[in-house]
């Protein structure tokens, strides 16, 4: 005789199943993207600005979901940039890039630095650090990298980094994305 928690465990994966049989947009040959984005959404990320100087010297960033930790031996980190990004080729061509967790109290730097156009960092208070890579002012966390190697990786590109140096500069509620929408971790257990 199975265990409860076994059984139970039977009819999560046969419910999963019956709902993906047969279904357009849940194989894997041709999920909608409409789909994968309302699935994907359902986990929450970090919010982080990629930043660097470009060749005149002028701050450049993204603003992005994808950032993780990779490796503790070397030290390592990685995130995707779109490949139809305007941001990446400037930071790529700097060879280096800082990653700035955002706190759940930056959602105007957020929208300002994921703007189209030249100015994303109008307005934004920053500093250069010795490596010389743009800190954003009151970030949680701050992870300065070299770039290791760019990856194909479907419309992305995955961009591993060699952590120079890294630190966390306040302890404060992170800034997450979830569904669409920008808020904080609220720590109910």
């Amino acid at each position: 005789m199975k265990p409860q928690y076994c059984e139970q465990l039977d009819a999560i994966s046969n419910s999963h199943r019956s709902q993906c049989k047969g279904k357009p947009g849940v194989n894997a040959a041709t999920i909608d993207p409409a789909t994968f984005r309302q699935v994907l959404g359902s986990y929450p990320t970090g919010v982080c600005v990629i930043s660097a100087l470009d060749e005149q010297n002028n701050p450049a960033g993204m603003v992005v979901g994808t950032f993780t930790s990779v490796s503790l031996d070397p030290p390592m980190v990685g995130f995707l940039p779109d490949k139809s990004s305007t941001s990446w080729p400037k930071i790529e061509k700097a060879g280096r890039f800082c990653v700035n967790v955002l706190g759940s109290d930056q959602q105007q730097v957020c929208r300002q630095v994921a703007g189209k156009g030249p100015d994303k960092f109008e307005g934004v208070e920053y500093a250069i650090s010795d490596n010389d890579l743009p800190i954003v002012a009151n970030s949680i966390a701050c992870i300065e990298c070299t770039i290791h190697s760019v990856t194909d990786a479907g419309d992305h590109w995955f961009v591993l980094g060699n952590v120079l140096c890294l630190e966390t500069t306040r302890d404060d509620d992170p800034m997450l994305f979830y569904r669409g929408r920008y808020g904080g971790f609220d720590e109910t257990l």
